[in-house]
């Protein structure tokens, strides 16, 4: 049956259409999810318990990982975990995380219509749903609250923007009907309370980001794809600037023609976030007057190249071969749905690590590496330039550095297993 809620949902999507029909990339996400997100699912096979991990897109999915082995572990026998998601690029990752395993289904997170949900709740038969980050939808938890499935959020984390526009619907009543809300810090647990949330189903549990950073590396692998792009580590310096944005490439580029005066054996590494760049910053090096050496290139290796990491799954191997790391989507204001990508990665392997003034996405962990002395912050390319160089030039702090990184990261896991507890005590 159609709600109000559905009415105007629909007619939400309808009112938007004169934007997303003009805009091709819009027009085939919408067409997508329409095929996608209707909730059409087979029936979920057996009568054991099953919980639902809702992870956004890829960095969510990732962070699922050490999530769902836990519970595998300590959970009920014949627990089943299905993980949903919302983008292609976080689908295709699930994919390549539990394409082959037997007790884990991945499934798109429906559309927020009463049909497709209940449609999805009807064929999963969900003990429990683990919302990751945030990510709730009125309709969603209305349904799920008439089937008496708990909801709980997890890794919890609002921004400041999330928690103006959530102001907005606040009399919706949206995270009242939320079971347990686990914050990573004590500033957004306040911020659930103030948007509606029962303070005593708000807690402080830290971030999973910590758990999953691994401080192993497969330096067989990276070793071999060094030599195919004509690095040397340990003859050369390698300068590694991982999941750069739009704006960040010029600026890196021209940072490294001065550096090269100083440092003539340096290389220069620029592994983009988004693989729809790849071909963009190809042209951005070229441009530059640099000879671009990509990753995917079978050509004999130029000595003197900057190189494009323009290959997926290889950015730890990267960081891996790397003397100093800048950690992009940082340096350039891209909005905050995009500032900071992932600067626990290079951390954990004791790399020293420099970054830019906007990581809003990585507040609470940013707040632990500041206070160790573990990372540097710069502003500009000329602060990076004077970072890059210091770190260059100075190889004992360079170290001291890494290893205050490594430490913070290895002082602040174990989020994932107070997460679990939580999801296996609902179920």
């Amino acid at each position: 049956m159609m709600t109000a809620y559905d009415i105007a949902y629909a007619l939400c999507g309808g009112l938007s259409a004169p934007v997303w029909l003009l805009i091709p990339a819009a027009r085939r996400k919408v067409a997508e999810a329409m095929a996608n997100r209707m909730g059409n699912l087979a029936a979920r096979k057996g009568d054991g318990p099953a919980v639902i991990i809702h992870a956004v897109s890829v960095g969510e999915i990732n962070a699922t990982r050490d999530l769902v082995r836990r519970l595998r572990d300590k959970g009920p026998a014949g627990l089943h975990v299905i993980v949903s998601t919302t983008t292609q690029t976080g689908f295709a990752r699930g994919l390549e995380m539990y394409g082959n395993a037997a007790d884990v289904t991945l499934v798109r997170f429906p559309l927020d219509f009463s049909w497709a949900i209940d449609r999805v709740l009807t064929n999963l038969r969900p003990s429990a749903v683990v919302l990751m980050e945030l990510e709730v939808w009125p309709n969603f938890l209305r349904r799920c609250r008439r089937r008496g499935v708990p909801v709980v959020v997890i890794n919890g984390r609002l921004t400041t923007a999330s928690f103006r526009r959530y102001r907005w619907i606040k009399p919706l009543g949206l995270f009242k009907q939320l079971t347990r809300i686990c914050a990573q810090d004590e500033a957004y647990a306040e911020r659930f309370v103030a948007l509606g949330a029962p303070a005593d189903r708000v807690s402080v549990t830290g971030t999973m980001k910590f758990d999953t950073a691994d401080a192993k590396v497969d330096m067989t692998a990276a070793s071999a794809m060094a030599a195919s792009v004509g690095l040397t580590p340990g003859g050369d310096l390698v300068w590694v600037c991982g999941s750069t944005g739009p704006g960040e490439e010029p600026i890196v580029l021209e940072c490294y023609r001065d550096l090269l005066k100083r440092f003539p054996r340096l290389r220069l590494v620029i592994v983009p976030r988004r693989p729809d760049r790849f071909d963009e910053v190809a042209g951005l090096i070229e441009s530059a007057a640099f000879v671009c050496q990509r990753r995917s290139a079978p050509k004999p290796p130029h000595s003197a190249a900057v190189i494009l990491g323009d290959t997926m799954g290889e950015l730890r191997l990267w960081y891996a071969l790397s003397d100093v790391v800048f950690v992009g989507r940082t340096l350039v204001d891209l909005g905050p749905r995009q500032h900071g990508s992932d600067m626990i990665e290079p951390a954990a392997l004791g790399k020293p690590v420099v970054i830019g003034p906007f990581t809003g996405n990585f507040a609470e962990p940013m707040t632990h590496f500041v206070a160790a002395g573990a990372m540097r912050v710069v502003h500009d390319g000329a602060e990076l330039a004077r970072a890059i160089t210091d770190l260059l030039g100075d190889s004992a702090e360079a170290a001291a550095m890494g290893r205050r990184a490594g430490t913070v990261v290895i002082e602040q896991k174990g989020a994932t297993d107070r997460h679990v507890k939580v999801i296996l005590d609902l179920i």
